[in-house]
Formats: C-alpha cells, structure tokens, sequence
C-alpha cells in the first residue's frame, strides 16, 4: 500500500467532513475493478482540488452541483452526493435548488428538470431520515 500523501490526508479529513463514508463506499464498489480509484478520488479532487482553501466548502459545492446540473441527467448519481454534501456543510435548499434554476440558462430546462428531480429525492431521504 502506498505512504499516505499530504493530499490524500487533507482529501481524507475534507471528505469525511462533507461526504462521511465516501472512500469506503468507493473502495468497496470500485477497487476490486480498479485498484486505487478509492483513494484517488479522495487525493485528487478532495486533497488537491476542494482543499485548497480559496473558496469555503459550501461555495465550492454549489458550484460543482451548478456544473454537474449543466451536464444533464447522465450525472444524477455524483449530482446527488454533492447536493446531499453541500446540505452538510450549510447550504440550504432554498440555495441549492436556486443554482440548478439558474443553470437553465446553460444547460436548458430538461438539465435544470432533471436537477431538480435529484435534489427533490436528496431532500425527501433527509425528511423520512
């Protein structure tokens, strides 16, 4: 196994915090296929990418769920964890689903419909929780 990175620790910590379980989750779907994917998800976008301390982590998040909402319904799933991550770290629904409104304007509407789709199935998990 290889030494842990300072950017896989940082992605480590940063994961945990907004998406608790993550690596594991992936680790026990994917790993067995490609060996390692776990671990670089966590030490690519979390430790390099989302750590970086630029922008705050719900600033961050509502920005990846405008750009997966832009890339239509073939990102439902990652569309999903990232609105249920930005719940985790303060964004409200009122904000979320604000930003995927506005992403009709570069995605069109079926993107923006179906956006919403995940963030109504998002909230309804958080409600019967």
């Amino acid at each position: 196994m290889n030494q842990p990175t300072p950017a896989y620790e940082q992605g480590q910590a940063l994961s945990e915090q907004v998406n608790p379980g993550m690596e594991a989750a992936l680790a026990a779907r994917y790993d067995a296929l490609v060996p390692g994917l776990s671990r670089m998800v966590v030490e690519v976008p979390y430790g390099t990418f989302y750590a970086r301390g630029v922008v705050d982590e719900k600033t961050r998040l509502l920005a990846t769920v405008a750009a997966l909402t832009a890339q239509g319904g073939q990102t439902k799933p990652q569309l999903k964890v990232n609105i249920a991550s930005a719940r985790n770290v303060g964004a409200s629904r009122e904000e979320i689903c604000e930003i995927i409104y506005q992403m009709t304007l570069y995605g069109g509407f079926p993107a923006m419909i179906n956006g919403l789709n995940a963030a109504i199935e998002v909230f309804e998990a958080e409600d019967a929780a």
